[in-house]
């Protein structure tokens, strides 16, 4: 039984949560590797060099929009292929543990779960705009 009083804050630290890491990735390529460096990653590993700003863009504005709460269903629906393509393109390759050398695929795919996860909860409480229901 899902608990009425307690649900949309669960879903509001999920979705703070998710955001939260998804900025800190998005910066981490902006701040650390620089656009440039993330650019040769994506080209080392066979990807359109361009597809990294995509990357960081994805990652800085989702992140920022689940933060704020701007249709965080959707928001989280939409991120779930980029983690996918984690794993298909980095981390699948390397086992499961992440810890793992260039890390395994757990945390890409729980990742994907728990965007799934808020997918399925909804906008959660203090949504700036919260997403509209089309099913």
């Amino acid at each position: 039984m899902i608990d009425a009083a307690t649900a949309p804050w669960a879903a509001l630290i999920l979705r703070v949560a998710l955001g939260v890491l998804f900025i800190a990735h998005g910066l981490l390529k902006l701040l650390v590797f620089k656009p440039s460096g993330a650019y040769g990653y994506f080209k080392s590993l066979g990807l359109p060099g361009s597809l990294a700003y995509f990357s960081m863009a994805a990652e800085i504005l989702g992140g920022t929009a689940l933060v704020v709460g701007f249709m965080p269903r959707y928001v989280a629906l939409a991120l779930i292929p980029l983690i996918l393509g984690t794993i298909v393109t980095v981390h699948g390759k390397n086992g499961w543990v992440f810890s793992n050398k260039d890390g395994g695929w757990e945390y890409p795919a729980f990742w994907a779960v728990a965007l799934f996860v808020q997918f399925l909860l909804g906008d959660g409480a203090w949504a700036f705009f919260a997403s509209p229901h089309w099913f």
